[in-house]
């Protein structure tokens, strides 16, 4: 059997009109259509593919990369809604099939989501579900703070960013640690915090404590080098207004120009930071 819904390296086992077949070791075989034919392959070459089902339901493979694979989410565009259910864009000539049932609000065509992909037992098909939560589990959490994490922001609210990390947890960046423009369906690097005692996680873009203090160090001294050597910015400016000029947060900003002082690459004047060449 082929693992519908993931990559996997494949045999190229003889050419025919409709397209390549190709096999794998339990002598399984699925075809390859032209269209997705890579130059100059050729019998008993190795190719990685996608396996999914046509729209009659047989296994097919494609050179194409999806947007999701099995077991993960991804922020999807929903193209048509009918009877049946709705219909996702997800990199692919046959689009994702959502069910009502796995609808976590009724989906609109042209409008964005947070889709999981999953194999459906009873079908043994490749379906996708908007009821994200019930996908992610904080019961067993293996992370420590700061740790390095990969984030999927799914929902900007009042107190900051709702996430998936890693594609298992749930975690949010209060707006507090919010320094930079993110939207939802950003896929980025980011941090652990904190780990809570009943395991939620908190989270944040740059590397909290004294690591983060360098990396920025080494931001605030291109941008001061970007405006001429000055920035009308010091210890006394306005949260907002450092917030606004560089998307840092005071403290990490206080933290940065203090390294940069003793290090003695800036002078601090009342009103503001300088290079010191």
């Amino acid at each position: 059997m082929f693992h519908l819904g993931q990559y996997q390296l494949l045999t190229v086992l003889r050419e025919t009109d409709p397209g390549l077949f190709l096999g794998n070791e339990a002598g399984d075989e699925v075809l390859l259509p032209h269209k997705y034919k890579p130059h100059g392959i050729a019998e008993g070459d190795s190719l990685e593919v996608f396996v999914y089902l046509d729209n009659e339901e047989r296994p097919i493979a494609t050179t194409e990369r999806p947007y999701l694979t099995l077991n993960t989410f991804g922020f999807l565009c929903c193209s048509e809604v009918n009877k049946y259910g709705a219909f996702m864009d997800w990199g692919l000539v046959k689009q994702l099939f959502v069910p009502f049932a796995e609808q976590a609000m009724p989906m609109k065509a042209n409008q964005w989501y947070i889709v999981y992909l999953y194999l459906d037992e009873k079908t043994q098909r490749l379906v996708g579900s908007s009821k994200t939560n019930r996908f992610l589990d904080n019961d067993e959490v293996s992370l420590n703070r700061m740790d390095e994490v990969e984030i999927l922001v799914t929902q900007i609210g009042d107190q900051g960013a709702s996430v998936i990390v890693n594609n298992q947890h749930r975690g949010l960046i209060f707006i507090d640690d919010i320094f930079e423009d993110i939207r939802r369906g950003d896929r980025l690097k980011a941090y652990v915090k904190k780990v809570r005692e009943d395991k939620k996680l908190d989270i944040v873009l740059q590397k909290p404590g004294y690591e983060s203090i360098e990396p920025n160090a080494a931001y605030i001294l291109n941008e001061l080098e970007a405006a001429g050597g000055f920035l009308p910015l010091h210890d006394k400016t306005d949260p907002e207004l450092i917030k606004n000029e560089l998307g840092l947060s005071k403290k990490s900003f206080k933290k940065a120009i203090g390294s940069l002082y003793k290090e003695k690459k800036i002078s601090i004047g009342p009103d503001g930071i300088s290079l010191i060449h």
